[in-house]
């Protein structure tokens, strides 16, 4: 069965083979025929093209839309279908309930462990959340991959641990995402710190970063960069996200900031200037 997948934007795990399209509706040409059409949706500011889109493509054959914009449950992963060749995820859901965060109601609450597939860029909403077991099965694959893993994800410092730090290290990942998103997630991020530099990982090679959530409702620039600062004291290289509700709007301003603060070369000279004051 052929089945062309489109999605309204393209981002880094976008699949790139022959049967995606990117925004596009259908051409003259053979290679758009097709048996299915799907329609993935990440973001929920990319609803109406999805719907043009939708009715764009039903000439051709039969069309389903889903994705995460829509708050429907994931299933069991597929490779390299929704995702490109070399994400995977292993589990869906996550315990806690952040305010910016729509992965616990779309997942009904709960964290589910999935068959684990292969790859090497693990995107699970919590994977250390997970049980010991399903971890374990984790780094076994992980550990029998062509490329060194990335955990892009997010790992909670909160249920960071010596061990799991030591572990972590042994995969030799080439980076690894924490979050900084709310006051109280700090303190568990300077002990997760402590932990991975006590395992041997280091703040100048970027292995260890950190999300941390800007331009919500009350942020300033001033309380966003102290928290962008503070992470390196934590331990980690900070990389910005730019809180976005519902419509995906967002202040311009914020933008510009953001986009100093998420790249790697700006960000290192700003702290560089920072470590110097």
């Amino acid at each position: 069965m052929k089945i062309i997948r489109i999605f309204p934007r393209q981002t880094n795990a976008t699949p790139d083979d022959a049967d995606v399209r990117i925004n596009a509706v259908p051409s003259l040409f053979d290679d758009d025929d097709a048996d299915e059409v799907h329609i993935s949706v990440t973001f929920t500011w990319d609803l109406a093209r999805a719907d043009y889109l939708a009715r764009a493509w039903r000439p051709v054959a039969p069309v389903r839309v889903g994705g995460p914009a829509y708050n429907e449950p994931g299933g069991n992963f597929a490779p390299g279908m929704y995702m490109k060749r070399g994400y995977v995820i292993t589990s869906r859901g996550c315990p806690n309930r952040c305010f910016f965060c729509n992965v616990p109601k779309r997942e009904g609450y709960r964290l589910r462990e999935l068959p684990v597939t292969n790859g090497w860029i693990v995107t699970d909403d919590n994977l250390l959340a997970c049980s010991q077991e399903h971890i374990d099965k984790v780094f076994a694959m992980l550990r029998r991959q062509p490329h060194r893993p990335r955990f892009v994800g997010g790992l909670e410092a909160k249920l960071m641990t010596a061990d799991m730090a030591l572990r972590l290290k042994d995969l030799n990942p080439v980076t690894m995402f924490f979050a900084y998103d709310t006051p109280d997630d700090y303190e568990p991020l300077v002990e997760a710190g402590k932990y991975l530099r006590a395992a041997g990982f280091k703040k100048s090679n970027q292995q260890a970063r950190c999300y941390v959530l800007i331009g919500y409702k009350g942020d300033a620039f001033e309380k966003a960069e102290k928290r962008l600062k503070q992470t390196w004291d934590a331990g980690f290289f900070p990389f910005a996200m730019l809180y976005r509700g519902h419509d995906g709007l967002y202040d311009r301003d914020w933008k510009r900031f953001q986009r100093e603060w998420a790249n790697p070369v700006i960000t290192g000279s700003k702290l560089k200037q920072y470590e110097t004051i």
